[in-house]
């Protein structure tokens, strides 16, 4: 079990590092994500599961859908402004 931690505890100091280290942001969602859903286990180690649903249902869901919604218009405006420079 302490090795099942200890991987988990590893994990998550990959992914914060991917994060910062990425340069697609809709690849740094997605490790952010799965940071989210890692953590989530890890607050349910420390018999904390009232932490571990808000992590998982905030940090993996609400929070992931709303960058990925954030990316995808930050994309629109983009792809609008080349489109206009071209006419």
């Amino acid at each position: 079990m302490i090795i099942f931690e200890g991987l988990l505890l590893i994990f998550l100091i990959v992914c914060a590092v991917a994060v910062a280290l990425t340069r697609q942001l809709w690849q740094a969602i997605i490790i952010f994500m799965s940071y989210s859903l890692v953590m989530s286990v890890v607050w349910v180690f420390l018999q904390a599961p009232d932490l571990a649903v808000t992590e998982a249902a905030v940090g993996a869901g609400i929070t992931s859908i709303l960058f990925f919604l954030a990316l995808k218009r930050i994309n629109a405006m983009q792809t609008g402004k080349k489109g206009g420079k071209g006419k």
